[in-house]
């Protein structure tokens, strides 16, 4: 089957004179690296970083950009692979030098409502996210996002599922085991009718609200709530309101109503007997959702 013109564009190679063009007045923001294939754009920028060779040379705000990952991997180190050109693979390697140790866990959830809130502004479609940091479109899972320490700052990444059709979709989606719960079904930009597939556009859209967030955040010395970065999440975030399960490590289960997000990002659960629990992102193997009882 042929491709659509506007598929066979948007998976042309990337280039990183190409990206700054499309970066445009952000450029002096953002510097982006680009590489046609790697393990693992996360691991690249986080090994830069914790090397005391070469740490000095990453620039805050450095983006490393790649057209496939190899090693591409999400929360809890589970994989996934993307067909070359076909997503928006990469990674952003900040500083973070005004804002304190404990408040340094939501930087992926910053990543996460800069994702959601570029997606909206360029293509229309109705992102939302999933506790903690899953990008979806209509319950279906679009993105993931990673966030995690390295030397002196952080690095964070995301794999966005742009001009994927539905048979790569079903290609890349694991099969599933008896014992396995259902995954949250996969969906791509193109799948959801986005208007838009041009990855150079989406990288801008995408950083211009990066830079919003990593401003007000770190103004804020952090904090979630000064920053409006709380608030943000819980206005996008689709798990609240919901039943939901909760599959935890040990084979335990808890289910409940998903009531709030606490100051440091954890997800408040009330139980059927009215018992609020709180439970972080470590804390969690999988959620679902449930139904009511």
């Amino acid at each position: 089957m042929s491709e659509a013109p506007a598929v066979a564009d948007s998976r042309r190679p990337l280039s990183a004179a190409g990206l700054a063009a499309a970066v445009g007045g952000l450029a002096g923001r953002w510097s982006v690296e680009h590489v046609p294939q790697t393990g693992s754009t996360n691991a690249d920028l986080a090994d830069r970083l914790t090397d005391p060779a070469t740490a000095p040379d990453v620039a805050d705000g450095t983006v490393l950009v790649t057209e496939e990952q190899v090693s591409g991997r999400g929360r809890a180190g589970r994989s996934w692979h993307c067909p070359a050109g076909a997503g928006l693979m990469f990674s952003v390697a900040h500083r973070l030098p005004r804002v304190a140790g404990p408040q340094r866990g939501w930087v992926g959830i910053v990543l996460g409502v800069a994702v959601v809130e570029g997606l909206r502004a360029a293509t229309g479609l109705p992102a939302t996210l999933k506790w903690p940091n899953d990008v979806l479109i209509d319950d279906h899972k679009c993105a993931g996002v990673l966030g995690e320490f390295a030397g002196p700052g952080v690095v964070v990444g995301t794999g966005i599922n742009v001009s994927l059709t539905p048979d790569e979709l079903a290609a890349a989606t694991p099969p599933r085991t008896p014992a396995a719960t259902a995954p949250t079904p996969p969906t791509s930009l193109l799948a959801a009718g986005s208007p838009l597939l041009d990855r150079g556009l989406l990288l801008a859209a995408i950083l211009e609200r990066l830079g919003h967030w990593f401003d007000r955040w770190g103004q804020a010395g952090g904090d979630p709530v000064r920053s409006g970065l709380r608030d943000a999440y819980r206005a996008q975030c689709a798990t609240l309101g919901r039943a939901v399960r909760l599959d935890l490590p040990g084979d335990r289960q808890i289910t409940g109503y998903a009531a709030d997000i606490a100051v440091d990002g954890a997800i408040v659960v009330v139980t059927a007997d009215g018992t609020r629990r709180t439970y972080g992102a470590a804390d969690v193997v999988h959620l679902r959702p449930a139904r009511r009882t």
